[in-house]
């Protein structure tokens, strides 16, 4: 990383969460266990990449399951939330999650094409744009690029297990404001939401909902974009009316009927994909769009998700 990279960083996160941060990815060399909420890594421990490629291939299915990630599904979820304001009733967002970008560049175009015609207010993408854990960024932010090249403004995103803190200038560049412990007003009619962004809280445990508030009046509906659904007891009860998240790829590789062999998340399996509720906080986790470890998709396909927003 340059001086100017690091300088950027500084000015725009303070010098204390850039120090903080990339002093913690340059300590956390990728392990396959310890360390992040989750004590197995699985995505860190390369002999079993070619070991589960390999083990497909013997039973016919790994041909199958590299087709499959190029039929990205378009979900609709329609949430319910009483503080929002009459004014953004219909509000839709479009969320899109674990793109793992450099991994298999025919599933960008694939991205693409999928949203080409989608009708939304907002874009949101709740991290892991690179396919490694660490190493170089430039091919993810190149691919990157194509894709954010291709929807429509406002974008907004959060960073993931897989991501380093020195895509940032990038990304925003590119025209994505990313949310790192922040949060910003969505404005409509003289009325307003908050939508707030917590940096990774999965494996580098730097996620700060405390200061990611800090200036929302206590009683204002917020939407939490997390990369990962593990922090959603300190989300709820932080208040927020409904959480957006992704990392478990949905289990990706998925027994019939969609039952994940695993979720790599430390959190309750009926929060690992889809539309689900804690302590009166509404979540969805979306299946992503990417994928990980190996380059295959089973009973569980890839998606993008509108949310299209109601006030009761």
């Amino acid at each position: 990383m340059n001086h100017q990279t690091r300088q950027q960083l500084e000015e725009r996160l303070g010098s204390l969460h850039a120090r903080l941060r990339l002093g913690i990815e340059k300590e956390t060399k990728p392990r396959v266990f310890g360390h992040g909420i989750n004590f197995f890594h699985p995505e860190n421990w390369y002999s079993v990449h070619s070991f589960i490629r390999n083990s497909l291939r013997l039973v016919g299915l790994y041909r199958r399951g590299v087709r499959n990630t190029l039929d990205i599904r378009v979900r609709e979820h329609e949430v319910r939330l009483q503080r929002l304001p009459r004014a953004f009733d219909g509000f839709t967002l479009l969320q899109l999650s674990d793109i793992h970008a450099d991994i298999h560049p025919p599933a960008v175009h694939a991205m693409i094409e999928a949203v080409r015609d989608l009708e939304y207010d907002a874009c949101v993408l709740t991290g892991d744009y690179r396919a490694q854990t660490h190493g170089p960024v430039e091919a993810a932010l190149e691919w990157m690029g194509v894709l954010l090249n291709s929807l429509r403004q406002p974008i907004y995103g959060v960073f993931g297990n897989h991501d380093s803190i020195t895509m940032l200038p990038a990304l925003e560049q590119m025209g994505m404001r990313m949310l790192v412990n922040e949060h910003i007003t969505i404005e409509r009619d003289g009325e307003c939401f908050y939508l707030v962004g917590v940096d990774d809280a999965h494996y580098f445990r730097v996620d700060n909902i405390e200061k990611a508030v800090d200036g929302i009046p206590p009683d204002a509906p917020a939407i939490l974009l997390s990369h990962t659904p593990e922090i959603y007891r300190n989300a709820s009860h932080a208040g927020f009316d409904l959480m957006l998240c992704g990392h478990t790829h949905g289990g990706q590789i998925c027994l019939p009927g969609g039952i994940p062999v695993t979720l790599d998340a430390k959190c309750p399996r009926y929060m690992g994909a889809g539309p689900w509720s804690y302590n009166g906080m509404q979540g969805y986790t979306s299946a992503g769009i990417g994928t990980s470890i190996v380059n295959v998709r089973l009973n569980c396909p890839p998606e993008v998700t509108l949310h299209r927003f109601r006030a009761v």
